[in-house]
């Protein structure tokens, strides 16, 4: 028993030497954070609004109890909107605190829940921006979206007795290699948690490697599943074509800078062979709105944009859609869809909602963010992935010219989405026992 409560104390005191340096370095880099608020405040204004809650600072009263969920942008709020719905609905004397960290994540929170639930911004991880989060929302249980370790916040957890999830938790090959070099620190906040609710098999036995307990390891699945399609969506792709024609249609979504001069060539290449050819354009990041509209506009296109016209005309070649929490909608519009972050080495992005809406789906190689749902795709012959933007060129080209080709992979897609379903269910039952007031 002495030497148990030994290695005990000699474990405590590592984790607070760990603990002191990664907060020294944090404090070292707090101009960074200012720096670096002001230089995206450049690109994107909502940067320059809301500091105080970065670092924990709120003007109205301290919050008797909440339950928070942490999603960092807008594919964690995206993946968390079934799981927040579902609380909404079967425990409504929950109060809820969405956090995210970018503004995109914020506006996204209120075009799906207005002032239904609570939002502010995550704040830094820095020792006293937690304690003052944590004591003034009070949360009794805390649902932290996917990879986000933050050290001191789920220290901080533990400390006051907040039992913390990580839900519908990924860890991609590459993200593991990153952690290695944290990895006594990691492996002490993952051992804080009272579960891991894992995508995969995959991802569970990544984060069990990475310092995760075993038997604190679940699968949930992949909460993206249970995506929900709005209803309202065959109507707005009717009104669409009312306004575009009937013509070929195909998206680009979800792009990055480094994608953009790929997309112009592309079009320009597939206008060669269907001149009346429409190409919906959604960058992933808003400060991309003008600029990419521009550049089609140098390109000699005539554009227009979903804030501006609301719709595309029969004559347009590019319409722009620089609006947020519309992209579901719009992949419905069109006959196929490339997803961005997949010509670069970003990982991809959310391949499950065109799936949803039955659009014929092309990516770049570059999947490792979505790596298990890729795979499942592609053996579904649901999915088609070019090894650059030549070849993903011409997989859009031939999947416009075969109307069949689509049709199978769009049932095979929806097939695979319906078979996915499930996580949410799972998930509600592993956190059941720690929500306020669960009888356990």
């Amino acid at each position: 028993m002495l030497s148990a409560m030994q290695a005990d104390l000699s474990d405590r005191a590592v984790e607070r030497v760990l603990r002191g340096l990664y907060s020294a370095a944090l404090y070292a880099l707090v101009p960074i954070t200012v720096y670096h608020l002001i230089w995206r405040g450049f690109r994107q204004r909502d940067y320059f609004l809301r500091w105080n809650e970065r670092y924990a600072v709120y003007e109205h009263a301290p919050h008797a109890t909440t339950v928070w969920v942490h999603a960092v942008s807008v594919g964690e709020v995206n993946a968390a909107a079934p799981l927040v719905d579902a609380l909404r609905t079967l425990r409504p004397d929950l109060r809820l605190l969405l956090t995210t960290i970018t503004p995109t994540g914020s506006a996204r929170v209120r075009a799906l829940w207005g002032d239904g639930i609570e939002h502010v911004y995550l704040p830094y991880d820095l020792p006293g921006a937690v304690r003052r989060f944590l004591a003034h929302f009070n949360p009794r249980l805390a649902l932290v979206m996917e990879t986000e370790l933050w050290p001191n916040l789920l220290f901080g957890c533990r400390d006051h007795g907040v039992p913390a999830y990580l839900v519908n938790a990924r860890l991609s090959e590459r993200s593991l290699r990153g952690y290695r070099v944290l990895q006594p620190l990691v492996a002490r906040v993952l051992r804080t948690l009272r579960r891991v609710l894992a995508q995969s098999q995959a991802d569970g036995e990544r984060f069990i490697r990475l310092g995760a307990r075993q038997a604190r390891t679940m699968v949930t699945g992949n909460l993206k599943y249970d995506i929900a399609v709005d209803a309202a969506i065959p109507a707005f792709a009717a009104g669409f074509r009312d306004h575009a024609g009937d013509r070929p249609v195909w998206i680009a979504a979800s792009t990055h800078v480094d994608e953009e001069a790929a997309i112009i060539a592309i079009h320009r290449q597939l206008r060669v062979r269907w001149p009346h050819l429409l190409l919906l354009w959604a960058p992933r990041h808003p400060e991309r709105f003008k600029p990419v509209t521009q550049a089609c506009v140098d390109a000699g296109w005539r554009v227009s944009t979903r804030r501006l016209t609301r719709w595309p005309d029969r004559d347009d070649a590019v319409f722009v859609v620089d609006t947020l929490g519309e992209l579901m909608a719009f992949y419905a519009c069109a006959q196929v869809a490339f997803v961005g972050g997949s010509l670069q080495e970003i990982g991809g992005h959310n391949l499950l909602e065109p799936a949803a809406v039955g659009t014929a789906m092309v990516t770049g190689p570059h999947l490792h963010n979505f790596s298990d749902i890729a795979a499942h795709l592609r053996a579904a012959g649901a999915l088609r992935i070019g090894a650059d933007a030549d070849a993903v060129g011409a997989q859009v080209d031939a999947l416009l010219a075969d109307p069949a080709a689509r049709a199978a992979m769009v049932a095979a897609a929806r097939a695979l989405v319906e078979n996915g379903r499930g996580a949410l269910g799972r998930t509600l039952a592993a956190i059941r026992a720690d929500l306020p007031g669960s009888p356990g």
